[in-house]
């Protein structure tokens, strides 16, 4: 007798999860820190992105509006025609506030990224090196910390009279606001260049320039983060700050221009509140998201506090826990 023998089965193919769209939204859960206040305020600013990226497009294209278009509907209060109303000029208000957007946060990124990054190579290589290096750095430091900022940015934005567009003022904030940072940082590296890993990869030959990079400045990230969100707002805010003063440029259409053409048209006075209203809370919310981001950062990389969070919620479970007992 021959023996049969069976078909060798084929193994159904696995099926994930969710497929791409979990495995996402995994991804997108890891780097989002675990902390409800970061997620809030990186939420909030990634809403920001969002207008800034697609906003303007969406607002000339499907919603026919446009951000200098004179119409005869002058000081209209909100409507379905113009969802925030309109100027003096009769130009829509809602697409002011979204061109707007775009131009703020791409000067106010462009300046915060500028002293981010000569904070941080300025602390970090004056910090691990010390001696006649971090000597020279720090007088230099020090000299851009008593140099009163805020008349120098006006004197300089002043001079070059809106030459260059708003991105000129965004270089003249970036290169002069850097310097609270590197301190900053560099306190933070005078701790971790004593630490026993870097002093294990100094004893295994390996390079500064590699220990810089790889075994301190992960442990700055935390602070140069922080610095990231506070310098993006200052930096929004100084130059809608100039822009109020009427030092900015006057044919760019950004929130502090928009509320230097509510100012001088006297837009309170006349009772248009939505004039300027939008562009003052959405400076001040999105001042708000980075506060958030900053308080979860130090929430998640300081032990103290979170410490704090922990016997909160065991109290809080406790509590709960006890009411529930007595109720029963």
């Amino acid at each position: 007798m021959t023996a049969v023998q069976s078909a060798p089965t084929v193994p159904e193919p696995r099926t994930a999860r969710g497929g791409r769209g979990a495995k996402l939204l995994k991804a997108l859960r890891r780097a989002v820190p675990a902390n409800t206040k970061a997620r809030v305020g990186l939420g909030i600013i990634a809403a920001y992105v969002l207008v800034a990226a697609v906003g303007p497009w969406a607002v000339q294209s499907l919603m026919g509006l446009s951000p200098t278009d004179l119409t005869p509907d002058v000081l209209q209060p909100p409507s379905a025609a113009h969802p925030l109303g309109t100027t003096q000029d009769g130009s829509d208000v809602f697409a002011q506030l979204v061109v707007g957007t775009r131009t703020s946060l791409l000067v106010g990124a462009v300046a915060a990224i500028i002293s981010t990054v000569l904070s941080v190579a300025i602390g970090l290589i004056g910090g691990y090196y010390g001696g006649t290096v971090d000597s020279v750095l720090g007088a230099i430091t020090n000299a851009f910390l008593v140099l009163p900022g805020l008349p120098l940015v006006i004197v300089l934005a002043g001079y070059l009279q809106g030459r260059g567009g708003p991105y000129t003022v965004a270089l003249v904030i970036g290169f002069t606001g850097w310097a609270w940072g590197a301190r900053s940082k560099r306190v933070q590296t005078l701790s971790l260049r004593s630490r026993d890993f870097v002093l294990n990869a100094r004893l295994l030959g390996e390079s500064n320039r590699r220990i810089m990079a790889v075994e301190v400045l992960p442990n700055l990230l935390p602070v140069i983060s922080a610095t990231l969100m506070m310098s993006l707002v200052t930096s929004i805010l100084a130059v809608s700050g100039l822009e109020f003063l009427g030092i900015g440029d006057i044919n760019t259409t950004s929130w502090g221009q928009m509320l230097y053409l509510a100012q001088q048209r006297q837009a309170l006075m006349s009772g248009a509140w939505w004039w300027f209203v939008p562009p003052g809370v959405a400076i001040t919310v999105l001042g708000a998201a980075a506060g958030l981001v900053n308080f979860g950062i130090d929430e998640l990389t300081n032990p103290r506090l979170r410490g704090a969070r922990k016997q909160t919620r065991r109290a809080a479970a406790k509590s709960r826990t006890a009411g529930k007992a007595a109720q029963s």
